[in-house]
């Protein structure tokens, strides 16, 4: 909301620069997202009168307007709808300087050449509004600077309001709130209107049909002269950021803007029956609003009708087109209203037309101030457009709202700001904001009622009052203290902590977590090579070509990184800890839910200049499940012979935990890696995590390192190619006894001298002892038991 600071000072006598103001008005919770002065950059823009409009003789969608600008006539091209014979407007001649430093230079359009150019609010800096030419007062003098007659000397405060705050979109409620900031006094003069003739009932009728979403309902009726605004209001609805209409709907704005309660006026001769019926729509209901389009209603939305029924505004939001005042009108029926809020703003959402006064009514407007609000538009109605106002406005409020009534414990005050303030203290800071006190409250002693006025329905409970009192306090004169705890609380559990552990592994392994959705395509799923039997499908996917919940992290990875390869990034490491979905077992309603550590390697490792970039192979991904299970400290993780969907057959294991399968390592089979389009060489791991972080623990007593040296053996095996490198560490492991430190797999040679079906693994052995240095005999048993029990177990030959 803009707020014009000569505007807000009508209300209290403020004399605070402007920074000053701007910084209260963020400490007492109003925002300034910019503080503006609109006339700052503008130089030689005139007010000029528009003497004729004519068509250009090469273009439909401009004009030549000839224009008086007080030391001359002149003509210039405009493309706005709205310029008419004799519109007051801004002119800004060659030469002339606008918001943003642009000067204006002769410009020729389809071969006429515009001497200037007429100017928009947007075009002022004044708002967002760039529909049409800015209209200026009928009385604006031609030749005068528009900084002058717009008071663009004025600063205007850009405010965000929150939307618990619907009192302070209105310059009276800023003012307000300064005023109790300041210490100043707040003066709103109560309107003064001259009635007379026939009371408003004797004409016209109203009846509310739905009582519960719309709680008042006022009209008056009042005889007007439709004209320009004088240039005062003209000047305020600008700087506020509104586009002057007519001298009518100008008032409606500005009292909007002033006191924050919205009002319509209708043509009363246009109005058939004479009357208003508030009451919902039916479904399917039809009705064209003021910027000329059709709307369909529901039973939902609340509509304002002639008293014959047919709608003309929709309640709270927009105005309809058969009612609308025009320049021709000569009778008002002026509604002012409070509708329920929840309403509004669900109508308001629906039809997607959000205005300034569905921004306050799905606020909440005060209930008690909209004969007030009515009463000031009269008062104003009067002095822009020679109206006449019938008395005794019909004023339809069935059950009256009442302010709330809150006890305040000053302790409980004291104990929440941490401060003391003592009671007098606490109501002083509330009765400038027009909370009345009512004492003692029910608790006795320091209690007392706070009576918060019907402007502020966001105050309903004590804590709402304590916030009101930090406010006016001030946030920054209250100490901070540290709170008083007697225990720890917070934490994570030990499997948050193992799986943040998982992350941690993961990413100094060099590779990047991955995020993907949770559901995809069965073309997918079809390429890697899952059925589809044991899934479940979604009704409301979020894209209809994706509607299965995923049954393994792997396919997502897979198209993530044929994605990057696409773009040239083809060497990638991902991995991702997320959920996997099956079909539930019979009679269970939901799907069987699991955790899945899912780890994808692709293209190449690069490991230049310290060596050679190399394909990634099995080895790397076998690399990163020893680093895992070697974090987690896992006593018995295995890797025993079996394939999965979309694994190489050759070059795949099953992962074992305690015995248990977990899980899937390998190579990505090339018929899968095809259908994806990934171009090189890709290995994974898909593992379930809670399979993993439930496996047995190794013994973490202390063992003191030895201080004597170890033995290294390396043994050559030739194997059959079923023969897998971890069964055989195991029987090494096995056979070497408790003087093996490690043992690991370091080469793999194939070749036809080893006989068909037939490869050579190589093993590094390390010995050592605790307490003394190993001798040649005691290496030499250990070597000779280690290949008589691979030679037995697995039908090998050493190789020498």
């Amino acid at each position: 909301m803009r707020a014009p600071l000569s505007w807000i000072r009508e209300f209290t006598p403020l004399e605070a620069d402007p920074v000053t103001i701007a910084s209260a008005l963020d400490n007492l919770g109003l925002e300034v997202e910019a503080l503006d002065a609109p006339g700052a950059e503008i130089v030689g823009v005139k007010v000029a009168k528009a003497l004729d409009v004519r068509k250009h003789p090469g273009a439909d969608k401009v004009r030549l307007v000839d224009i008086d600008f007080g030391d001359g006539t002149t003509t210039v091209v405009c493309g706005a709808p709205n310029v008419v014979a004799g519109m007051v407007m801004p002119y800004a001649p060659v030469g002339a300087t606008l918001p943003g430093g642009f000067t204006l230079t002769p410009k020729k359009i389809r071969g006429i050449v515009s001497d200037g150019m007429l100017l928009s609010p947007r075009e002022l800096g004044l708002s967002d509004d760039h529909g049409g030419i800015l209209g200026l007062g009928a009385d604006a003098e031609l030749g005068a600077d528009v900084r002058d007659v717009l008071d663009l000397h004025d600063v205007v405060f850009d405010l965000a309001i929150t939307p618990n705050r619907p009192d302070a979109m209105s310059m009276v409620g800023v003012a307000r709130e300064l005023a109790a900031h300041f210490g100043l006094p707040l003066r709103v003069p109560p309107p003064v209107i001259d009635e007379s003739g026939a009371p408003t009932a004797s004409e016209v009728t109203v009846r509310i049909d739905a009582p519960e979403r719309c709680a008042r309902f006022t009209v008056r009726r009042i005889g007007v002269t439709m004209g320009e605004s004088p240039a005062w209001l003209a000047r305020r609805l600008t700087l506020a950021g509104m586009r002057p209409i007519s001298n009518v709907v100008d008032v409606t704005n500005y009292v909007l803007l002033e006191r924050g309660q919205p009002l319509h006026a209708f043509d009363l001769d246009r109005l058939p029956g004479r009357g208003l019926v508030v009451r919902l729509a039916a479904d399917g209901e039809r009705m064209t609003t003021l910027d000329g389009v059709e709307r369909s209603l529901t039973a939902e939305d609340l509509l304002v009708c002639d008293a014959e029924g047919r709608p003309q505004a929709i309640a709270g939001i927009m105005g309809g087109s058969v009612a609308e005042v025009h320049e021709a009108t000569t009778e008002i029926l002026l509604e002012a209203a409070y509708f329920q809020p929840m309403g509004i703003s669900r109508s308001s959402k629906r039809l997607g037309l959000r205005s300034e006064s569905s921004a306050r009514f799905e606020r909440g407007v005060d209930p008690n101030g909209v004969l007030v609000g009515s009463a000031r538009a009269a008062e104003l109605l009067r002095l822009v457009a020679s109206g006449h106002v019938a008395p005794e406005p019909i004023d339809e409020y069935p059950v009256p709202i009442v302010p709330a009534r809150i006890t305040v414990r000053v302790p409980r005050v004291e104990a929440l700001l941490g401060v003391e303030l003592g009671a007098e203290r606490v109501k002083e800071t509330l009765r400038p904001l027009e909370i009345e006190i009512e004492e003692p409250g029910a608790g006795g002693g320091d209690d007392f009622v706070a009576i918060p006025p019907t402007f502020r329905p966001d105050l309903e409970r004590e804590i709402d009052i304590v916030e009101e009192v930090a406010r006016r306090v001030g946030f920054n004169e209250i100490p901070r203290t540290l709170p008083h705890t007697t225990g720890v609380s917070g934490g994570l559990t030990l499997r948050q902590r193992e799986r943040r552990l998982v992350e941690d592994v993961m990413v100094g392994f060099g590779a990047a977590e991955a995020m993907t959705v949770p559901l995809i395509a069965v073309t997918d799923l079809e390429r890697f090579g899952l059925s589809i039997d044991a899934t479940v499908e979604v009704t409301n996917a979020l894209r209809a070509e994706e509607p299965i919940l995923r049954p393994a992290v792997l396919p997502g990875l897979l198209k993530a990184a044929a994605y990057n390869a696409s773009q040239g990034l083809a060497d990638l490491a991902l991995f991702e800890l997320g959920h996997v979905f099956m079909a539930p077992a019979a009679g269970v309603l939901l799907p069987d839910e699991r955790d899945h550590l899912t780890v994808l390697l692709a293209g190449a490792v690069t490991r230049a200049p310290i060596e050679a970039d190399r394909p990634v192979d099995v080895y790397d991904a076998v690399d990163a499940l020893d680093a895992i299970a070697e974090a987690l400290e896992l006593e018995d993780l295995r890797l025993v012979s079996g394939t999965a969907p979309g694994f190489d057959p050759a070059r795949g294991a099953v992962v074992t935990v305690d015995g248990d399968p977990i899980g899937h390592v390998g190579a990505i089979a090339g018929s899968v890696l095809d259908a994806f389009g990934i171009p090189g060489p890709a290995v994974a791991i898909e593992l379930d995590l809670d399979g993993l972080l439930g496996g047995t623990r190794r013994d973490r007593a202390f063992r003191l390192p030895s201080r004597f040296p170890a033995s290294n053996i390396d043994l050559a095996f030739v194997l059959p190619e079923t023969v897998h490198a971890a069964d055989v560490e195991r029987t090494l492991r096995t056979a070497a006894g408790e003087l093996l430190e490690a043992v690991r797999a370091f080469d793999e040679f194939r070749s036809d001298a080893l006989g068909a079906g037939r490869r050579s693994l190589a093993f590094a052995l390390r010995f050592r002892a605790p307490d003394r240095t190993l001798s040649d005999t005691e290496i030499a048993t250990a070597r000779l038991a280690c290949i008589d029990a691979v030679i037995a177990a697995h039908a090998a030959e050493l190789r020498g």
